[in-house]
Order: structure tokens, then C-alpha cells, then sequence
């Protein structure tokens, strides 16, 4: 308990400061210097100053809990004494049912927050429970040699100066009375953490009965939407309430502020394991619901997607979930992103194509130019496309070979898909024997004919033309269109349509040309006279 002396000097101290000029605080808050050393109290951020304040009242060392008033208990040594009564106050007030700020809620920045309704170099922590009612517990900003760092302001001081001695006196102490663990009795610990588990377990039998009773309103639950989600997000979804509910009576339990501050602080850590195991659960009720219609619609090339979305969401919500674990625990993840960062741009140097076939595969996947069955022509590959994957396509070529080529090759590549056609085209050239005029003009009346009477053949200008003087035949070029879609099935109609102009054109006595050639065979004048040498003959010998 504060002294009369010890009061009157501070109570004279704190009307000093008030009536101060403002100018003359500008000045000192503007006074530039060069880089100095960390604040040993670790007072940079609202935060860090609530956390450090915590650690000196769990270990009860008072006189490093006055450092955190804004108080010059570095000046003068009664000044200090008296701010080590209002830390052991502060702390038997907080105990009494006041309440801070959870650790997730302070500002980690050094300028504090800059969203609330209060001025810039205040910060709200929490809340204090004296006589007068409620009041809050506020940080202000100043330079302490140089440093900028937060501090209880005197506002919060003069709350704490006024709050009567019986107020103090009537409130439960939290000496150490019996076992002390970090810094607050044992029963204090076992209270809040039996309050921890008993709400995890009454949310957690709610949710199986929750489920229980869908399941059995439901004929096939594991075909359901419904209670696929409702699975899915039950058990995540009851820890996360727990851990809220657990919040909300944990705050209106007068245990000592250690145990309640620390126990809340990670807390909020396994509030965000939840949220991340509800979202990870929900992503893969949602990814099996889709890779189910896509198989059902036969779209295999989506079903690759589906994974690569699935697990490139999974991989980011467990780095939240880490982030989030390791900022409960007060490590700072800035620098650590920061390396990740560099890291990343190495490994995407490194990677490059890798990278480059997975954004192929997404350009190929949403472009669409051909999907799995399809027969095409990717540069001089002809084949089947068997399977568009996360980093190639396989094409059986009609040798049965499997080539297979990397996406980010293959989204470059000109693509013909023959799956694609609507029709096919009909365009024979047909060479008929030299004959008449009169023939030639019949013969192309017979082909135009034979393509005007097929149900199979395109209306749309189908036509006949005598086009040239071939060296074997007289040229007709037919063009058409076949209306069919499979490729088999055009074939067929093609085969019917050459037959039925062979068949007209042969009963009209018009033959098909083939390639000819007439050889003239003739002797050289000369070839009749018998070859002379160069000297006579000799005549024959009479025997006679």
C-alpha cells in the first residue's frame, strides 16, 4: 500500500506533467537521434509491452513492473517505489476480475492501432475493476531516450491512485498462498483448464448427436451434400466454439491474470488450428463432391485441376496455421516470410520449367483445345489423347505408341483436333477417259446427281466441275461436304458415294482413266543395208 508521503509525490509529479506545455512534450517526442539499442523492457509495441508487463507480475518482480508506468522511475528512486505498489495493485485489481486484451487483439506494430475511436498515442489493453466501476487500462506512446515505446498512461495511473485502500484490501490476494506455477496458484491453473476441457467435451458430444441425428434422417448419408459438410465441419467447427465459449467465462472468473492472460494467449493459437483444420476438411468435401461430377461427366483433365487446387489450398492454410502457432508464441515470422521470399524467387529460377509446365497445364485444362478420346494432331504427332495431366499429355499414336509431351510445350504447339469437326469433306478428283464433249458434260451430271440424292451429303452447294486437261484423263473436281460427326461412319458414306459414281459412270459407258502411255517402235534407214567393215570380204575358194 502506497504511503502518504509516496502518494503526495506522485499525485504532485502527475499534476506537474499535466500541466506541462504541449509544445515542450512535442519537442521531446520530436527530438531526432541517431539509432540506439533495443528498449531492454521490450516496450516497442503495444503488445510486446502488455507481454512484458505479464512476465514481470508472473514473476512478482515489482521493480521491473514499474518500468512500465508512465513514471520517471529511473530519476527518482520514491518515484520508483511507488510504481512498484501500483504494478502489486495493478495486478491484485486484474485478479479481481479486471481484464486484458487478448494477445491476438494487440497491436504487434509500433505505431499501435490507428483504426479505434482513440488518439494516436493511445492504446486500448484492457479493462480495471475498482470502486468506481469499470475503467480502462490505457498505453501511451513517448520517447524514452530516444526509444519510442509504451507505457500504463496516467490516466490508468490515476485510476489505480484512487482506487481506495479498502478496495485494494477487500480484494482476493494473490500471493502465494499454497502451490504457485509460473507465477499464479495452482488451483487457478486447474481451474481454467478443467473450464478449457470441459468445453471442448460438452461442444464435442453436441456435435456427435448434431451428427447423429442428421445420419439417421438421412437414407444415404455418405451420398449426401449435406451431411457431407455437416461431417466435415462438425469436429472443427466444436473446438473453434469451444475455444470462443472458453474465452467468454474465462474473462468473468476472478483467477489470477497470469494463468487467465496466459491461457487465453494460446488459446488463440488453437482457435486458429481450428479454423484451419475446418477450412482444410471443407476444402476436401468440396474437391471429392467435384472430382465426383467430373468423372461422372467424363472431363479427366478437370479432375487434374481439382487436385492441384486442392493441395495448393491445403498448402497455404497450413502455412497460416504456422504463422499463426508461431506468432501465439511470440516469434516474429517478418524476417522468416522474408527468406521465403528470396527462397521462392531461387526456387522459380530453378524451376522454370517446371513452372512453366504447370501454367500450361492450366491453359490447357481452361482453353480446352483437346480433351481425353480425342483424336488429333499436335505438330507431327497424330494420335489419341489418353490423358492431359499436371505436367505432360500422353497422345497413343496409331503406331500404339505413347508420346508424351510437356504441357508448356503443348499449349505452345498448333493444335488440330479432328474430334472436333462437324462435318468432312468430300473432294475426289476424278479423272475420266478422253471422249466426247457430250460425255464430259454427262459425266458431271451424273456425279452432281449422285451427290444431290445422298441424305448424307451437305445441300449447301455440293458441285461437280471439269477442271483440266489431265496428261491420262479429263479432270472433274468434286466438292462436298458429309454431314456426319464419326469418323468411321464417314468413311462409310464415302465409300457408298465413289461406288455409286463408279456404278452411274460405268453404266453410261464412261470409263475411270488410268495412267497410259503409247510407245511407236520404227527402224533407221540404214538399219536394212548389212554393216560393212572396212576392208573387203574375201572370196570364197573354188574347190572345184
Amino acid at each position: 500500500m502506497l504511503s502518504s508521503l509516496r502518494c503526495f509525490l506522485l499525485a504532485l509529479w502527475l499534476a506537474t506533467l499535466a500541466v506541462t506545455p504541449a509544445s515542450a512534450q512535442e519537442a521531446e517526442s520530436n527530438t531526432s537521434a541517431p539509432a540506439v539499442a533495443p528498449d531492454p523492457f521490450g516496450r516497442e509495441t503495444p503488445r510486446s509491452a502488455v507481454s512484458g508487463l505479464i512476465d514481470a507480475l508472473a514473476k512478482r518482480d515489482y521493480n521491473r513492473a514499474a518500468n512500465y508506468f508512465d513514471l520517471p522511475v529511473q530519476d527518482d528512486p520514491q518515484v520508483k517505489d511507488g510504481a512498484s505498489e501500483l504494478a502489486r495493485r495493478l495486478q491484485t485489481l486484474l485478479d479481481s476480475g479486471g481484464t486484458l486484451l487478448p494477445f491476438a487483439r494487440l497491436s504487434n506494430e509500433p505505431a499501435g492501432r490507428i483504426d479505434d475511436d482513440l488518439p494516436v498515442d493511445r492504446e486500448l489493453a484492457g479493462d480495471l475493476k475498482g470502486s468506481g466501476g469499470e475503467a480502462p487500462l490505457l498505453l501511451t506512446q513517448r520517447s524514452v531516450d530516444g526509444r519510442s515505446v509504451w507505457r500504463i498512461s496516467h490516466e490508468t495511473i490515476r485510476e489505480l491512485m484512487v482506487a481506495s485502500a479498502t478496495t485494494a484490501a477487500s480484494a482476493p490476494s494473490k500471493d502465494i498462498v499454497g502451490i504457485d506455477v509460473a507465477g499464479a496458484p495452482a488451483e487457478d491453473w486447474a481451474l481454467l483448464i478443467g473450464l478449457a476441457a470441459l468445453s471442448f467435451v460438452v461442444l464435442r458430444l453436441l456435435a456427435a448427436a448434431t451428427l447423429a441425428v442428421v445420419r439417421r434422417g438421412i437414407s444415404d448419408p455418405d451420398a449426401n451434400g449435406v451431411y457431407r459438410f455437416v461431417h466435415a465441419a462438425l469436429p472443427p467447427l466444436s473446438l473453434f466454439i469451444a475455444v470462443m465459449a472458453f474465452y467468454t467465462w474465462a474473462e468473468r472468473l476472478q483467477v489470477a491474470i497470469v494463468a487467465r492472460q496466459t491461457l487465453l494467449r494460446y488459446a488463440g493459437g488453437v482457435a486458429a488450428i481450428a479454423l484451419v483444420w475446418f477450412c482444410l476438411r471443407l476444402v476436401d468435401a468440396v474437391a471429392d463432391v467435384a472430382i465426383a461430377r467430373m468423372h461422372r461427366r467424363a472431363r479427366r483433365q478437370a479432375v487434374s485441376v481439382v487436385t492441384l487446387l486442392r493441395r495448393a489450398a491445403k498448402i497455404l492454410l497450413l502455412v497460416f496455421s504456422i504463422v499463426a502457432v508461431l506468432d501465439t508464441f511470440g516469434i516474429d515470422v517478418t524476417t522468416g516470410i522474408a527468406a521465403l521470399g528470396i527462397g521462392g524467387i531461387a526456387l522459380a529460377l530453378g524451376a522454370q520449367k517446371t513452372v512453366e509446365n504447370l501454367v500450361g497445364s492450366v491453359t490447357v485444362i481452361a482453353d480446352r483445345p483437346v480433351q481425353v478420346g480425342d483424336f488429333c494432331r499436335v505438330g507431327d504427332v497424330v494420335g489419341t489423347v489418353e490423358d492431359v495431366g499436371i505436367r505432360s499429355t500422353r497422345i497413343r499414336t496409331n503406331d500404339r505408341t505413347i508420346v508424351t509431351i510437356p504441357n508448356g510445350d503443348f499449349s505452345s504447339r498448333q493444335i488440330e483436333n479432328y474430334a472436333k469437326r462437324d462435318r468432312f469433306l468430300f473432294a475426289p478428283k476424278i479423272g475420266i477417259e478422253y471422249t466426247s464433249p457430250a460425255k464430259v458434260r454427262e459425266a458431271v451430271s451424273i456425279i452432281e446427281d449422285v451427290l444431290l440424292s445422298h441424305e448424307k451429303v451437305s445441300n449447301d452447294g455440293p458441285r461437280a466441275r471439269f477442271t483440266d486437261f489431265g496428261e491420262s484423263a479429263l479432270e472433274i473436281e468434286v466438292f462436298s461436304y458429309i454431314t456426319v460427326t464419326d469418323f468411321a461412319e464417314s468413311t462409310t458414306v464415302r465409300q457408298e458415294l465413289l461406288l455409286s459414281i463408279y456404278e452411274r459412270l460405268s453404266a453410261a459407258e464412261i470409263g475411270i482413266a488410268f495412267p497410259t502411255r503409247t510407245l511407236f517402235l520404227a527402224r533407221n534407214p540404214g538399219d536394212d543395208q548389212p554393216r560393212r567393215s572396212g576392208a573387203e570380204p574375201a572370196a570364197p575358194a573354188d574347190d572345184s
